[in-house]
């Protein structure tokens, strides 16, 4: 136990299980249900907290399933698990770049002395107080929208904001509504903080510290942070014109919709939310085939590394795609930004990358095999929504048996804190040899 609470790669999964747990409880409370119970409430509640802390936003009831105490707590853990993924993945990515000085002080801290403290304690304010100011920014138009536009008594409306708020800059996208946002499809007071919340969530601690020391000053950047902004940036834009392109006449999700409301409706289902987000204001069970493949994709590579979205991240996806160009280029090393990137770096991406597509295909053969009447692209659309933690879906989750809802939470679990703590395990395990092997090369392709 005290080798699992020194080492901080290991304490993250355990915080996270024990969240989980106690999350579970709470939900299991008769106070957190404004209804009869569930088939099965321990699978109701398990699943619920799991996509809680793990800031997914996948769901197994209607929201009216659960009462307003139920909706404080879903709240709370979504507020704990994004403030708690972004300062552990950021500490983690310091520990890794300065292994033996910030090692020694973590260790230091977790045993009761002060050496460094100070440090962390300054990470976890900065990392708590950009997090209060995202959901307050996002909270306060969309609460005065309801209040002013839609009627809601100012209570109602401030504890809407207030919610919606919180899973937005966490990537959490859960919804006090059924129906997630469609009923305001073209509602940009709305729509526009939601996906603005989401995607500073989406970018990282590290980032959005960079962005506001370095503002106006690109060249400044770090690789990290240009990699993450202009890939971002890119995939954004991909998903923007895919939605426009292949659902533009379809009469069950653009097709309806006027011009102006059209390009809102693709900017926040195309843009932020298949890259973390969550909320939905039109149906994804009824989009088109292509644009389910390229959603799929977006999900799969999610958001910032050390933020509040899921994926194998942009910073992995785009490094690899400079490793594959680097390659047919026949240049000797992998450049980005006039910088050389170390080929540990390089390995570490590939096998979060290949872990992950393992991890997604081995959960759609086993959800696939537990569950009848959905199409499989609609099973591997809600298995990828769950690794990546993304919370979208196409109803299969909700219908699907106790024993695939288990896996499904399993798979959150897993996509959450499974690429930060592998990324470290490789990073911290890379060791020198004073010797090396005989070279050969195996014919590949």
């Amino acid at each position: 136990m005290r080798r699992t609470v020194q080492d901080p790669a290991r304490l993250l999964p355990l915080a996270f299980l024990l969240a989980i747990g106690l999350g579970t409880l709470l939900l299991l409370l008769p106070a957190a249900r404004a209804g009869p119970e569930s088939p099965d409430p321990l699978v109701t509640a398990l699943f619920t907290a799991t996509s809680a802390i793990c800031v997914t936003g996948l769901t197994v009831v209607d929201t009216t399933y659960w009462s307003d105490f139920g909706h404080v707590v879903i709240a709370a853990l979504l507020h704990v698990g994004g403030f708690g993924i972004m300062t552990a993945a950021t500490l983690l990515a310091l520990l890794v770049s300065n292994r033996l000085g910030l090692r020694t002080r973590m260790l230091a801290t977790t045993e009761g002395r002060s050496v460094g403290l100070a440090n962390i304690r300054g990470v976890l304010l900065r990392v708590a107080l950009i997090q209060l100011a995202v959901e307050a920014a996002v909270a306060v138009p969309i609460a005065l929208r309801w209040w002013l536009s839609y009627g809601q008594p100012l209570p109602e409306a401030a504890w809407n904001g207030a919610f919606h708020g919180i899973a937005a800059f966490t990537n959490g996208g859960f919804s006090r509504y059924s129906d997630s946002m469609v009923a305001y499809v073209g509602d940009w007071w709305i729509c526009v903080p939601l996906a603005l919340g989401v995607i500073a969530g989406s970018l990282g601690f590290p980032v959005l510290i960079e962005l506001g020391r370095e503002w106006g000053r690109p060249r400044l950047w770090s690789v990290h942070t240009r990699i993450t902004v202009v890939g971002s940036t890119l995939l954004l834009g991909a998903g923007i014109v895919v939605l426009l392109v292949f659902e533009w006449a379809n009469p069950a999700t653009l097709g309806p919709l006027g011009v102006i409301d059209k390009t809102l409706a693709a900017f926040f289902n195309g843009g932020p939310m298949p890259r973390s987000g969550g909320f939905s204001s039109i149906d994804f069970a009824a989009l088109h085939s292509e644009t389910i493949s390229v959603v799929n994709a977006l999900m799969f590579i999610g958001g910032g590394s050390a933020s509040t979205a899921g994926g194998i991240k942009v910073t992995t996806f785009f490094l690899l795609a400079f490793v594959i160009w680097s390659q047919v280029r026949g240049e000797p090393d992998v450049v980005v930004a006039r910088r050389r990137i170390a080929d540990p770096v390089q390995r570490e991406a590939l096998s979060v990358a290949l872990l992950g597509v393992a991890l997604v295909a081995g959960g759609v053969l086993v959800v696939d095999t537990m569950v009848d009447g959905f199409r499989f692209e609609h099973i591997a659309f809600d298995v990828i929504s769950a690794f990546a933690t993304v919370g979208l879906s196409t109803g299969v989750t909700a219908a699907a048996p106790p024993g695939a809802q288990l896996v499904i939470a399993a798979l959150m679990f897993i996509g959450r804190v499974g690429p930060v703590v592998l990324a470290t395990g490789l990073a911290l395990n890379t060791q020198r040899r004073h010797y090396r092997y005989p070279e050969e090369r195996p014919f590949v392709g």
